[in-house]
């Protein structure tokens, strides 16, 4: 049955997908092939391919991959509530809605955006395209492989694990670019990292009362995309601060912050204990803090702020947070390096994404970013052993993605710039971009592979503020529509 994307995105938000719990929105993607009566294939890791014969008349065409990924950064407004609950990202859905803004030049711009969440139009919205795709017979196009891997935000595992006989073509159109009149031509690798704390758990002594220092408001966003626009990484300011602290009057029992490893951490937390009589001095300092956080971030990130607040009672302290603390103060984060050859381009950055306190140990993440793979891997040793001098137990690498740039003579890339220029009326910019992409996995997987990476605009992916211009995902619907009907066509 022909659906529009617009119907298929909103259906495919009432399935949970957040990075490694994938297997729900897999299922959809398999029942939704059942009921068009698709050919589909699903793999260990929970990827899925989709298959549809060529339209009439182009069965020898050359073979078409529509790549998206189907896992979203799933992250909700500090405090935001579903129900009277704190947001559930493993069971609740993603409620999105239309804000209409009155442009200066009396044009009208539709955003959707997501009720107190992100949105997952990174890549629920070019996914929704491609199966759109295979719901609509009209269209004209050689054989079809619309294919959606998994854990791409949190790893690349799906893509990393494919099999080099899971897919047939070797032109790929991957959906999930964000700027609407680029084409993405280049990705910088990705290098994530896991430092492990033993927690070395104490008693707190009796009498103590206890506190929340929390530091929130942040835009937080893409720590790729948003690296070069000076907001704040909570997680990194409260270390800063508050790495003196740790004292025999005020006791650590927790520390927490960041949602994703590829977000800027938009939050954090330290639960203390200590005696009443050493409250006030504590606001005092807080405050002080304070004024230095929103001095800092005046500009670029106004809404973030630094207070104290009422917290449940511990049991437990931790005795080495300090280690935690003057290592994330330590670890670097935002751009370290621009590229020369393209100016405006990250070359190299690094982001502290998620700090967690659980049972046993407390974790730190580094999601470093290259196009240089050397000086990716170079800084990834760097990192390691700082945090192994802060006597963290283990180092552990989550995911070691290269870079990827396609050739300039790719007539795939020809093709699609000028479907842009016919269709839309103007040719797309060639751009590399500071975040990952699963491109590299498939220029080393198959050879001979060709790919143009292309999208709607999405404005501050992997955050609250996360939303998507309706006006160029139709846009976007109509230069996949040319470009496929042009593939088969070999024109």
């Amino acid at each position: 049955m022909k659906q529009n994307f617009h119907e298929i995105f909103s259906q495919l938000n009432k399935v949970p997908r957040p990075s490694h719990h994938e297997e729900r929105v897999a299922d959809f993607l398999c029942d939704f092939a059942a009921r068009n009566g698709l050919r589909y294939r699903r793999d260990a890791q929970n990827c899925v391919v989709i298959e549809k014969d060529a339209t009439p008349g182009y069965e020898n065409a050359e073979p078409v991959v529509i790549l998206n990924h189907m896992d979203m950064v799933c992250v909700a407004k500090d405090g935001y509530l579903r129900n009277g609950k704190p947001f559930d990202p493993m069971n609740d859905e993603i409620i999105p809605f239309v804000e209409v803004i009155k442009n200066e030049d009396n044009s009208e711009t539709r955003w959707l955006k997501a009720e107190g969440t992100s949105l997952g139009a990174d890549n629920g919205m070019g996914l929704s395209m491609a199966l759109a795709v295979l719901t609509d017979d009209t269209l004209v196009h050689g054989p079809l492989e619309v294919l959606t891997t998994t854990n791409e935000e949190d790893g690349m595992s799906g893509a990393e694990a494919l099999s080099l006989d899971f897919i047939r073509g070797r032109k790929v159109l991957n959906l999930d670019s964000e700027a609407f009149d680029e084409i993405t031509t280049g990705a910088a690798g990705a290098y994530i990292q896991v430092a492990h704390w033993k927690a070395d758990w104490k008693p707190v002594p009796e009498g103590m009362t206890f506190r929340r220092i929390v530091i929130d408001g942040g835009l937080g966003g893409h720590s790729g995309v948003d690296i070069t626009k000076g907001r704040c990484n909570c997680n990194k300011e409260i270390c800063e601060h508050m790495r003196n602290l740790a004292s025999s009057k005020i006791l650590i029992c927790a520390i927490n912050g960041g949602t994703a490893n590829a977000s800027i951490a938009s939050w954090a937390e330290l639960v203390v204990a200590l005696p009443e009589t050493s409250v006030s001095q504590l606001e005092m300092f807080v405050n002080i803090c304070n004024t230095v956080v929103t001095q800092r971030y005046a500009k670029n990130d106004a809404a973030v702020t630094l207070r104290l607040e009422e917290s449940t009672a511990r049991t437990s302290y931790i005795a080495n947070v300090t280690d935690i603390l003057n290592c994330v103060n330590g670890l670097p984060f935002g751009v370290l390096a621009m590229r020369s050859d393209m100016p405006g381009t990250v070359r190299t950055s690094n982001n502290v994404g998620v700090i967690n306190t659980g049972a046993d140990e407390i974790t730190v993440s580094c999601h470093t970013r290259s196009f240089l793979d050397d000086e990716m891997h170079n800084l990834g040793d760097q990192i390691k052993q700082f945090c192994l001098e802060c006597n963290a137990t283990e180092v552990a690498l989550l995911m070691d993605t290269p870079a990827w740039v396609e050739r300039e003579d790719s007539p795939l890339l020809a093709l699609t710039c000028k479907t842009f220029q016919d269709v839309l009326g103007f040719e797309p910019k060639k751009v590399a971009m500071h975040f990952v992409l699963e491109a590299a996995y498939y220029v080393q997987k198959y050879p001979g592979v060709e790919i143009a990476s292309i999208g709607p605009r999405i404005i501050e992916p992997h955050s609250p503020s996360e939303r998507v211009d309706l006006n160029t995902c139709d846009q976007i619907w109509s230069v996949v529509v040319e470009l496929l009907k042009r593939l088969a066509e070999n024109k």
